[in-house]
């Protein structure tokens, strides 16, 4: 079993930065798959990014690519989220999850395994 716990979050203008951290108990973190999404207020939870066991793939969604980049360091049992250039529209809370498959990219939030509790991000305008 993984526990997650996200941090970082925070309120930021238009234009600036934010890292996000998601800290994971457990000896085989290093198997899951990590990923990102992000729900705003009244709408769906969407993805925003995955990185694959070993942290050689990455992946996007379209409205983040070029922007933020996912990391991860499974020595210390870390992933992280480096958010660039913030927009209004990133408003949202921002969930870390682990899941544990072979299939590549899992970018469908039912498809993970573990969630954190989530950080709030709020870009101001």
């Amino acid at each position: 079993q993984v526990q997650l716990v996200e941090s970082g979050g925070g309120l930021v203008q238009a234009g600036g930065s934010l890292r996000l951290s998601c800290a994971a108990s457990g000896r085989t973190f290093s198997s899951y798959v990590m990923g990102w999404f992000r729900q705003a207020p009244g709408k769906e939870r969407d993805f925003v990014a995955t990185i694959s066991s070993s942290g050689r793939r990455t992946y996007y969604a379209d409205a983040v690519k070029g922007r933020f980049t996912i990391s991860r360091d499974n020595a210390k049992n870390m992933v992280v989220l480096q958010m660039n250039s913030l927009k209004p529209e990133d408003t949202a809370v921002y969930y870390c999850a682990a899941q544990y498959s072979s299939n590549w990219p899992v970018v469908r939030g039912e498809d993970y395994d573990y969630w954190g509790q989530g950080t709030q991000v709020t870009v101001s305008s």
